[in-house]
C-alpha cells in the first residue's frame, strides 16, 4: 500500500513516541484497574449504567483493562487476514482502551497511535450503539461517516468493526481494522466476516482467561 510522507498527519521517517488518538483530555492520574465510575444522574445515567456493567463483567472474568500481549496477537492476526495496517481490540470504558493493538513500525512513515481515544471519536461508538458489525469500504462514500476526526488525524479511508458481546448481553467493546486505502465494495462482505470472526475469537479468549 502507498503512503505519503509529506502528509502532516503522518509520522516522520525517524522513530518518534507513540501519540494517542484524539481524546477529550488527559487525567491527572490513571484510574486503578477495573474501578467502577462514580454514580451520576440525569441524561448520562444509561451510559453510566452500561459502563458499570462492563466493569462488573470485567471483574467477574478477571480481565485487566491494560495492554495485553495476547490481545495484541489477536489484533495482529485480524489485521493480517484483512490486509489492513491497523488492528484494534477495544474496551469501551471512560475512554476507548486499545488493549490489543497492531500498527506499522515507528519508521514506516505512517501515524503511530497510542492506546486510548475519546469515547466519541472514530466509528466504534456506532458499532457499540448498533450492536452489530459496521463495514465501511470507503468512509467518504457516506456523509454520515466521512465527517470524523480520525479521518483527518490518521488519514483513514476504510474501517471494518464488530462488537464484543458477552453471552449476558453486555457489550464490552469492539474489534476493528482501519487503513489509509479504501477497499473495493466487492471485498466488503469478506472483510466484515473477518472482523466478526475475530470478535468471536476475542470473546472466547476473554471468557477462558483464568480468574485472578
Amino acid at each position: 500500500m502507498s503512503h505519503h510522507p509529506s502528509d502532516p498527519y503522518l509520522a516522520s521517517p525517524t522513530a518518534r513516541p507513540a501519540q494517542s488518538l484524539p481524546r477529550r483530555g488527559m487525567r491527572d492520574a490513571a484510574r486503578g484497574p477495573n474501578t467502577p465510575p462514580a454514580a451520576v444522574t440525569g441524561p448520562q445515567a444509561q451510559q453510566t449504567n452500561d459502563l458499570a456493567q462492563r466493569y462488573e463483567l470485567l471483574n467477574r472474568l478477571g480481565l485487566p483493562t491494560v495492554a495485553s500481549e495476547g490481545f495484541d496477537e489477536l489484533a495482529r492476526d485480524m489485521a493480517t487476514k484483512a490486509g489492513f495496517l491497523y488492528g484494534f481490540v477495544n474496551l469501551f470504558l471512560e475512554e476507548q482502551n486499545f488493549v490489543g493493538l497492531d500498527q506499522p513500525p515507528p519508521d514506516s512513515g505512517y501515524v503511530i497511535v497510542g492506546r486510548t481515544m475519546s469515547r466519541d471519536h472514530g466509528w466504534c461508538p456506532e458499532v457499540m450503539a448498533r450492536k452489530k458489525a459496521l463495514p465501511l469500504h470507503d468512509v467518504h462514500a457516506s456523509p454520515r461517516f466521512s465527517g470524523n476526526h480520525v479521518v483527518d488525524a490518521v488519514g483513514i479511508r476504510s474501517y471494518f468493526g464488530a462488537p464484543l458481546i458477552h453471552d449476558s448481553g453486555t457489550v464490552l467493546g469492539t474489534v476493528c481494522v482501519i487503513d489509509p486505502e479504501k477497499r473495493p465494495l466487492s471485498e466488503a462482505r469478506r472483510l466484515r466476516d473477518i472482523v466478526i470472526s475475530a470478535g468471536v475469537q476475542v470473546m472466547d479468549h476473554m471468557v477462558r482467561a483464568p480468574a485472578r
